[in-house]
């Protein structure tokens, strides 16, 4: 399953949402951190360990940056 992160730099920090899940945003200062908290709270939502996912830079344009966040889901 491959999932769109968009991460927006603003004066103030960074927020990082996937659009696909309803209600799954983050904010930190910095980008880093930020994506480490999206990929934790994805983990939380999709109920699947964290250490199964992988982060993929897309794109960016401006301040926005598209990640493509890969993980397979199965029952084990």
């Amino acid at each position: 399953m491959i999932l769109d992160v968009i991460v927006k730099k603003s004066d103030d920090g960074y927020t990082a949402e996937i659009p696909s899940l309803k209600g799954c945003e983050s904010w930190a200062h910095d980008e880093d951190t930020v994506l480490n908290k999206i990929v934790e709270l994805a983990s939380f939502y999709l109920q699947t360990d964290s250490n199964k996912f992988k982060l993929d830079k897309a794109r960016k344009h401006s301040n926005t940056s598209v990640y493509k966040l890969i993980f397979n889901k199965t029952s084990e």
